[in-house]
């Protein structure tokens, strides 16, 4: 796609006020994945390359980000670890940051190096370690969220679906301590440029517990692979999860996976969401 007018990916504010910030522009390529309306492009112009994003009205993913760049990137971005936001607009839901050289981490070699893994612990923690809150009533609050998230249109089954219920009703909510977190910490939002690993994506930004940016590892790259947690864990600095929160994390993470997937049509994405539900609810027999 090298060579486009952005305007035909945008609507028409959108594309005025990308004009309006950098002038000539021209799409090197679509890095959008297509299966919400978030839309990633990266962009060159006389001077510099960087990456547009943007997305729907309903689209909360913009809006975690811009909050996420505002605020918490500062530390990565110092460390030359994230990308610098150049431009935004939280009205058009649109913003521009500068473009990160290197390759995304899934799929190839560095997805299972121990020294990658170590990277990511430690960006990690200073990504987390930059605020913290008590929050009373957060587990309070994710277990109406699941329930109702589990009354909408999936394809879990009945009698998982009672193993499930039987365990929410079983929990005590806790109080507790929320970080920033990147909500997607995972080998496809991580760049390798030269042996250094940078981060990208921060549209899941949200405070929540530590332990839940591992969850996503914990069931995939982890997954007969204990080097790779030993090192990210040493990387971080010390072991963030802790029981029973720990099995309440991966079992919200699986069954979110599989409705999310399901809803968007991702067939693979799904199966996998149900392979984490089987290992979820494996961890309280």
């Amino acid at each position: 796609m090298t060579g486009n007018d952005p305007a035909q990916f945008l609507a028409a504010g959108q594309a005025a006020q990308l004009r309006a910030w950098l002038g000539n522009v021209e799409v090197v390529r679509d890095l959008s994945w297509n299966l919400t309306d978030t839309r990633v492009l990266h962009l060159r112009t006389s001077q510099q390359d960087c990456i547009l994003k943007t997305g729907g009205e309903g689209n909360h993913h913009i809006s975690r980000e811009l909050i996420a760049h505002q605020s918490y990137t500062r530390e990565l971005k110092t460390r030359g670890l994230a990308a610098e936001m150049l431009f935004y607009s939280e009205e058009l839901r649109l913003m521009v940051l500068d473009y990160l050289p290197g390759t995304l981490c899934a799929g190839t070699g560095n997805e299972l190096s121990p020294d990658i893994h170590r990277q990511a612990g430690a960006a990690l923690k200073i990504f987390h370690s930059q605020a913290h809150r008590l929050d009373p009533d957060y587990e309070s609050r994710l277990l109406v969220k699941f329930r109702r998230l589990l009354s909408s249109e999936h394809r879990i089954s009945v009698s998982q679906c009672k193993e499930i219920e039987r365990i929410f009703a079983a929990q005590e909510p806790q109080d507790a301590v929320l970080v920033p977190t990147h909500g997607d910490w995972q080998p496809r939002n991580w760049l390798v440029d030269q042996g250094q690993l940078r981060a990208i994506d921060f549209g899941r930004f949200e405070f929540r517990p530590a332990a839940s940016d591992l969850a996503r590892l914990g069931s995939q790259q982890f997954k007969g692979h204990p080097e790779l947690e030993s090192a990210f864990i040493e990387g971080y600095g010390e072991d963030p999860r802790h029981e029973p929160s720990w099995r309440l994390m991966l079992l919200r993470e699986a069954i979110g996976t599989a409705i999310w997937a399901y809803q968007v049509g991702d067939a693979e994405f799904e199966a996998q969401g149900h392979r984490m539900i089987q290992d979820a609810l494996a961890r309280f027999e």
